[in-house]
């Protein structure tokens, strides 16, 4: 069955930096765009990057600051973040969509404050 497992959250300082993994498992990862959203209480779900074969893209909100990249042989999507922000705060997930079906991880928090 498809699995998602996030990691790498935790508490930073502003102007800090964190790198997120999601270990994939279940499907032929190289085969998948792969995608990191993020998520405050009482607010919807927004995309923050996506990686192809070859492309990514990014929100405007992160773009410059934040780095999406993945490794087929570890199975594993990463989100570097730098220069982070209080307004980076949230719960930070990875998805993956499958013939129509969308699969996601639990998320892993991460809290910018000084």
């Amino acid at each position: 069955q498809v699995q998602l497992v996030e990691s790498g959250g935790g508490l930073v300082q502003p102007g800090g930096s964190l790198r997120l993994s999601c270990a994939a498992s279940g499907f032929t990862f190289s085969n998948y765009i792969m995608s990191w959203y993020r998520q405050a209480p009482g607010k919807e779900r927004e995309f923050v990057a996506l990686i192809g074969t070859r492309s990514t893209n990014y929100a405007d909100s992160v773009k410059g600051r934040f780095t999406i990249s993945r490794d087929n042989a570890k199975n594993t999507v990463y989100l570097q973040m730098n220069n982070l922000k209080p307004e980076d705060t949230d719960v930070y997930y990875c998805k993956v969509s499958i013939t129509g079906r969308e699969y996601w991880g639990q998320g892993t928090q991460v809290t910018v404050s000084s």
